[in-house]
Parts: C-alpha cells; structure tokens; sequence
C-alpha cells in the first residue's frame, strides 16, 4: 500500500495505534516507513544522519549503506555520536572525524558539541537536513537522547530541518520512573527535566522537547512506528539487537540499567569489564551479605545472587570482587529504579567501604543532592523513592501530552 506524506508524518492517532484487538500489526520502524515512502519527504535536499551501530535494517544492513546506495535520497554527510558511528569508542570517547570507507561519506563528531559549535558543523557539512535515528534505552543518562536534544538545537540554529526516525523503547514505554532532573545538575547526561526512566520513544522526545525545552523549536518531522504498543518489550519487536553501546550487550541489560547505572556514581563496580555490566556489581570487601540484605527486601520482581567477578577493564581492572547479579523473574512487575536504590541502601549498610565519587557523580545522575544526602543520613529505600514522588507526578502530566502510541 502507498504511504502518502501525509499519512507517514500523521499524528499517533493514525500513524502509530493498531485498529482493533489481535492479530497484531508486524512493528515496523520509523525506517522502514521512511524508504517505504521512497524518502519522499527527504526529496531534493542534502541530507545528513546522526546515527550509529543501531541504525540498521531487520536484516542488518546498516541504513547509511542502504540509503548512500538509493539514488531516490541524496546522503551527504554522518554525524557519529558518543562511541562513534561505527560504535568503536568506550564510554566518554568517540571516533572524530574521519571519511567513512564504505561509502566515502564524511563523518563528523557531535559529542560533548552543542549550541553554535554543532550548528557550525552543520553548517560545513553542507546538508539541508538532519536526520536522526538511533536506539535508545529509556534512562535519563544515557547521552543518545541529549545528542538529540542537543542536534535538534543546533539544527534550529542553523536553519536546518530536522526529521526523526522512531524505534521502540526496548524496556517498553509503559510509565515514567524515578527522580526528575533539577536544572542545576544539568549536564550531558540529563539536559533537561526528564525522569531517570522517561518511558517514552525518541520521536516522542523530540516532540517533548521542542515544545516544552528549546528556546526556539526547530523545523521538527517524526516518522512514526507501526504495529508497536507501550507495554511491548524488544523480544516482541523482532528486530535484530545491536548494541548501542559497548557496555550495553543486550536488552537484559536495558532492563536493569535505569537503575544500577546509579553505581556509576559511586566506588562499586558496576560491571564493566564483563560480559553483564550494570547486571553484576561488586567490590573488594563485599561479600554475601549483600545479596541476602537485597533478598531480604523482597522486590517484586527480581532476586539477587552472590557473585564474585574480576573486570578486565574500569573499576578493579584484574582484581577479584565480591558482590551481587541481578536476576529479574518478572520484568512487568520488576522496578529497575526502586531496586537500584534499594541495593544502594544495602550496599553502605553491609559494607563499611562504601562511598560516592568525590565528584559528586550521583547528584549528575539522578539529577539533585537528594539521593546521596538521604542515604548517607540512613533514609531507607521507601523514604528516598517517595521524596521525588511529586516531581515525577508532575512529569508524568507534561509526557501524556506527547504520547504517540497507544
């Protein structure tokens, strides 16, 4: 059936909410609508695409390959965020410019650029628009989706269009969780005031923040999903898995890491350096208490295993450590914030070598003080997951408007 403009660029109503019970509609991406189309919308302008690993197709081909040999859209430039287009960069890093060698395209770097420096690079490339598709996790902190706040921006500086191609929330997009972030703890890894887990899609966050955070909305498109509902999960999606970043393997890991990326803030292990990061935490000293004070919690959902690890790489690269891996048994019921702050509570009380980055990393993460003040005066987990309980409910109210998918 031909996808008209119109009906591609429609609003939710139309474009994104199965009519009717089952059977269910095959998920198709935002992609997969787009070159459906003929790039119709993209006809007749220079086009660049901020995007990584994750942009492929269902059978993997990566959609700057598929796209660079369409002679029905013109691609002239990639812009790779943090790790890089082609995903070789650890966290922090990235590739820097270079000359794609599959296709000859320039690629630039966007990350740790925003404002007039990104438009700048924009501008150089030379493209009439920007398109953005990358997979995102759902978490607050993971910088895919400031990348595309922060090109979005730039694009509006620089008169460009920007378009955005939607894929799911792999840990569905069901509701909102834990602390909203304060505007004075704003970094690269929360820009804005988002909850920790923002249950919502890229193109819905685009929509969100064009409306409610930029100072100037940019020339927004969103090509929207179909066949894909907020209680989905990947493994419904069926669609390949590719890492978004090396230290998220698969979407086990998205599962928990709304929560357990809280460790990152603090001298605990997180589990980089092997082969279940934000899975397994752990350090020198811990040992089975841990696992049984966070069993003794009875979460709903999960239950913890005492594990000893030694990372090959980040916090006590080569050194044996004691801690816990997170075994989630029922992932509707399983709560990935609450039980981040539940095993941080457990985690100072069993181990006396407890303690924050000097650097105050927590308070970046989560978005306020609040977190590392109220456990290291003894608050418990109820007492620290209620404190943000208006901030989210007021949260919650400005995403409903921008649901896009029933």
């Amino acid at each position: 059936m031909h996808l008209s403009r119109r009906s591609l660029l429609a609003s939710a109503t139309i474009a994104a909410v199965p009519a009717g019970p089952e059977p269910r509609e095959r998920l198709h991406t935002g992609f997969e609508r787009l070159a459906a189309e003929g790039y119709a919308i993209l006809g007749g302008q220079r086009v660049g695409i901020v995007t990584n690993p994750t942009g492929v197709t269902r059978d993997v081909q990566h959609i700057v390959d598929v796209m660079h040999k369409d002679t029905r859209v013109k691609l002239t430039a990639v812009f790779g965020p943090e790790h890089g287009f082609r995903g070789t960069a650890q966290a922090g890093g990235s590739e820097g410019r270079s000359t794609d060698p599959a296709t000859g395209l320039p690629v630039y770097d966007t990350y740790l650029k925003s404002g007039k420096a990104l438009a700048d690079i924009f501008t150089t490339s030379g493209v009439d628009t920007v398109v953005f598709d990358i997979q995102d996790v759902g978490a607050r902190f993971y910088t895919y989706i400031w990348t595309l706040y922060d090109c979005m921006e730039a694009a509006q500086l620089a008169g460009k269009r920007f378009v955005v191609l939607d894929r799911p929330n792999p840990v569905t997009g069901r509701v909102a969780r834990g602390p909203v972030l304060h505007k004075e703890f704003a970094t690269f890894v929360g820009r804005q005031p988002v909850a920790q887990a923002h249950g919502m899609t890229v193109a819905e966050l685009a929509r969100l923040f064009n409306k409610e955070f930029l100072s100037r909305p940019v020339a927004l498109d969103t090509v929207l999903m179909t066949g894909w509902r907020r209680a989905d999960w990947y493994d419904t999606s069926v669609l390949p898995w590719v890492p978004p970043s090396p230290n998220m393997p698969t979407p086990d890991t998205a599962l928990v890491y709304s929560g357990t990326c809280m460790f990152e803030g603090t001298n605990v292990s997180e589990g980089r350096g092997t082969t279940r990061p934000f899975e397994l935490l752990g350090a020198e000293g811990v040992d089975g208490r841990w696992a049984a004070a966070a069993n003794g919690l009875a979460l709903p959902g999960v239950r913890f295993r005492e594990a000893y690890f030694a990372p090959t790489f980040s916090k006590f690269e080569g050194r044996t450590v004691g801690g816990v891996q997170i075994h989630v048994y029922d992932r509707d019921a399983y709560d990935p914030v609450r039980t981040g702050i539940a095993l941080l509570v457990t985690a100072k009380k069993v181990w006396p070598g407890f303690a924050w980055r000097p650097d105050a990393w927590i308070d970046k993460l989560t978005g306020s003080a609040r977190v590392r003040t109220m456990i290291g005066a003894g608050a418990g987990t109820d007492e620290v997951t209620g404190a943000w309980q208006e901030e989210l409910a007021a949260f919650r109210r400005v995403r409903r408007e921008y649901l896009l998918y029933r």
